[in-house]
């Protein structure tokens, strides 16, 4: 029943048009075509076909799963419908012919009108124009209509007037219309109407004399000098006020004192040189309002000669035979007027060079000098400027403390505290980490300030800055400021890097990176390092670092890599670079060699002990072979045991073989002779004899050496009783021939090769040949 009432009349203009074979289909909604936004309702085809049926929305159209109404109707059901939607529908069976649709617009009504303003400007003697605009409120996503009602009062006679405007949005409508100069009052409302309702606005009641204003005079171009332009203004009536304002580019208004009263040419005299002005005006009469701003006007004032110094500044670079002079591009107060060139003068007591450079340059190099001084001047079409003096040979001064930099999106900020000693003005530079002079920024400052703003800084670049400070002209102190970066993160990159193995260490260099990988400021580089058999370590360095040495590695196969970080985070890792580190034999030999000679040392200073030295003794003495040749088995004792008393001794001269030596013997007398002899540790004996040659012997042929240890003799026949017997070490002392007793000291019976061994051989008592052996046990030295 809540469907029959709409459904009707839509089934009766259904079938007409089906009937007359337009259409597939017609399509209406249980809401309307236009519904408040958010409105649930149903949307309805009505077929001819038989066929399958379909409903579509929006566009392009996309199919829906609908209900059947009846056998020739089908509806879709719309929840929260929020903007303007078509709908569609069509038949299988009846393609060739158009598919029926509709827009369904949603919206809102109009709200009531308010705040209505209305102007009357008098435009001539007998009328004016009045112009009333109003809020029409929210947007209502429909189109609204608008009727304007004025009700007019002149004198006794009233009028009515009606403007109608349409519109769609929330754009403030407005009406301009004419009335008569003997119109006193007005009364205007506004009523308001779409699709979805209508809204009225109360009446507002406006006395026109107080509403009334001038037309916006007419400026014509200014007429301008160095600090006066003068101003000529039109306008259709007489007004009793008018002012003029002005203001140079990107400066706020000012108005003129001078400038407010009827005069219909002005004259502003408040004006600097070489600006550009513009101007504006407006008037009053002596009731009513103020008429609407004037077109601007805008003139040029003259120049006049440049009023102060310009900004110089010197920059060396480290390694350089020259040196840059820097100056800024006045501002307009300054230049007052167009700079055409700069002067650049060199001073010194081997140079005096002029010379002068395009308006265009803002830097001139000029060669090292070891004292000089720069000049620099800026010329107009009036004049020259006031000389610039700069020299860059400074005696060091005390420097800023807390020099300190911060950025943000778009600028960095570098403050200081003021220096105890009286600053005459301080220089401010700022560069990106790796300087470049067309990149320097700097600024002069004068003693009173304390911080410096650089604008336009690029993002994820690193700047460092320095703040010199400027006591007079000689004194100078200077310190840097950290780094910073107005946007940072991760690095994009790593460092390209090389190693060098050098023994059992190995150098790593690298380059930095380069800026556009940085993103930021380079906090430090991290070095890793892992061998085959486990090792793994890591070292961080400063970001000015370009070298590492580690060292002390162990023999092994390693694997290094480096990465870069910034305040926000490590780097990708860099490319792996493998290395061995191999023993070191010529160190092992010379640690062996080290050692060995310590050794030697360290038993040399232990001989020098008699205790120790007698153990070492005993000690050696136990290593020595238990069997000793015996002499007696020898054929020189046997040729002795033929002669009782008597030594046969084999000589061998240069010139003689076996032969010779086993038919040439000599005998050796041996007499008892007693020595008196202080060392304890030799024994004694009673039958202590002189063994003497025979004078007969060749001594020249004596082949052993001159000095011998003693040898105890002992008989090999029996362990026990043995007669100790003593070969004297003084020789055969009484030879009677002098020229035998010298030979005798070039030989001696047995050679000695031991170092310890140092005592002379001791012949006392009686030597049996063939019954001597050595016996070392009571050997010392001393």
């Amino acid at each position: 029943m809540f469907l029959s009432w709409p459904i009707g009349p839509a089934f009766i203009l259904a079938a007409v048009q089906i009937s007359i074979g337009e259409k597939s289909c017609v399509l209406w909604s249980s809401a309307g075509l236009v519904v408040p936004r958010g409105s649930t309702f149903e949307v309805y085809c009505t077929f001819s076909c038989k066929s399958k049926k379909y409903i579509y929305s929006g566009n392009p159209p996309q199919k829906h799963s609908h209900q059947v109404f009846n056998d020739t109707t089908i509806y879709l059901k719309i929840d929260n419908l929020t903007s303007t939607t078509t709908f569609s529908c069509s038949c299988e069976d009846k393609l060739k012919l158009d598919p029926c649709g509709q827009d369904i617009s949603t919206g809102y009504p109009p709200d009531s009108p308010k705040n209505i303003f209305c102007i009357y400007e008098i435009q001539k003697l007998e009328s004016g124009v009045v112009n009333c605009s109003w809020d029409g409120g929210r947007d209502t996503f429909l189109w609204n209509h608008f009727v304007l009602r004025v009700r007019t009062l002149s004198g006794n006679v009233t009028g009515l007037l009606q403007f109608n405007v349409s519109m769609k949005g929330s754009v403030r409508p407005s009406v301009n219309f004419t009335v008569s100069r003997s119109v006193d009052y007005i009364s205007v409302w506004v009523h308001a109407r779409n699709s979805l309702g209508s809204a009225e606005s109360p009446v507002i009641n406006y006395t026109l004399r107080d509403r009334a204003k001038p037309s916006p005079p007419i400026l014509g171009q200014p007429d301008c000098s160095s600090r006066k332009c003068e101003v000529k203004v039109e306008q259709s009536l007489n007004t009793s006020y008018l002012e003029i304002q002005y203001r140079a580019d990107h400066q706020e208004w000012r108005t003129d004192p001078d400038s407010v009263g009827s005069s219909q040419v002005r004259s502003i005299a408040t004006l600097e040189p070489y600006r550009l002005y513009h101007f504006r005006a407006r008037s009053k009469f002596s009731f009513g309002l103020w008429s609407s701003w004037s077109s601007n006007v805008s003139s040029w004032t003259q120049e006049e000669a440049p009023s102060g110094a310009l900004d110089v500044w010197i920059v060396h670079s480290p390694g350089s035979k020259s040196m840059t002079v820097l100056w800024k591009e006045p501002n307009t107060s300054i230049s007052r007027g167009k700079i055409t060139l700069y002067t650049v003068r060199v001073s010194s007591p081997s140079l005096n060079l002029t010379t002068n450079v395009s308006a265009d340059s803002r830097n001139y190099t000029v060669p090292l000098c070891s004292h000089y001084e720069v000049t620099v001047w800026a010329h107009n079409s009036k004049g020259m400027s006031p000389p610039a003096t700069m020299t860059p040979l400074y005696t060091e001064a005390e420097p800023l403390q807390h020099v300190n930099a911060t950025a943000n999106k778009s600028s960095v900020t570098i403050s200081w505290r003021k220096p105890e000693l009286t600053a005459a003005m301080y220089v401010v530079e700022l560069y990106p980490e790796d300087f470049l002079l067309n990149e320097l920024r700097w600024v002069l400052l004068n003693k009173s300030e304390t911080t410096a703003v650089f604008s336009g800084i690029k993002p994820y670049e690193c700047y460092e800055g320095a703040v010199y400070v400027f006591y007079n002209k000689s004194f100078v102190g200077k310190n840097r400021s950290n780094r910073v970066a107005a946007l940072e993160s991760e690095p994009k990159s790593s460092p390209s890097f090389k190693e060098k193995v050098e023994g059992n260490n190995v150098i790593v260099t690298w380059e930095k990176l380069p800026r556009a990988f940085r993103m930021g400021c380079i906090t430090q580089y991290t070095i890793y390092v892992e061998g085959n058999t486990g090792y793994s370590q890591n070292y961080s360095v400063g970001a000015s670092k370009t070298k590492l040495k580690i060292k002390n590695l162990l023999p092994d196969v390693y694997t290094l890599w480096m990465t870069a970080s910034t305040a926000k985070g490590e780097g990708p890792k860099s490319h792996k670079g493998k290395f061995p580190i191999k023993q070191d034999n010529h160190l092992s030999l010379l640690l062996a060699c080290v050692v060995a000679v310590l050794m030697v040392l360290l038993l040399l200073c232990l001989c020098q002990n008699p205790v120790v030295k007698q153990r070492f003794w005993e000690l050696f003495q136990c290593l020595m072979l238990d069997v000793v040749p015996d002499p007696a088995n020898s054929k020189w004792a046997k040729e002795c045991t033929k002669e009782k008393g008597r030594l046969s001794i084999q000589l061998l001269s240069s010139g003689s073989t076996s032969t010779d030596q086993e038919e040439d013997t000599n005998l050796v007398d041996v007499e008892e002779l007693f020595k008196q002899t202080t060392d304890t540790s030799l024994p004694t004996t009673d039958s202590a004899q002189l063994i003497s040659l025979s004078p007969d012997a060749d001594l020249t042929t004596l082949m052993y050496p001159p000095l011998t240890t003693y040898i105890k003799s002992l008989s090999h026949d029996s362990d026990t009783n043995t007669t100790v017997d003593y070969i004297s070490s003084d020789g055969p002392g009484n030879m009677e021939d002098g020229e035998e007793e010298e030979a005798f000291e070039d030989m001696s019976f047995l050679p000695s090769h031991s170092i310890f061994l140092t005592e002379m051989l001791q012949f006392d008592g009686t030597l049996t040949l063939d019954a001597v052996k050595i016996d070392c046990s009571d050997l010392q030295t001393t």
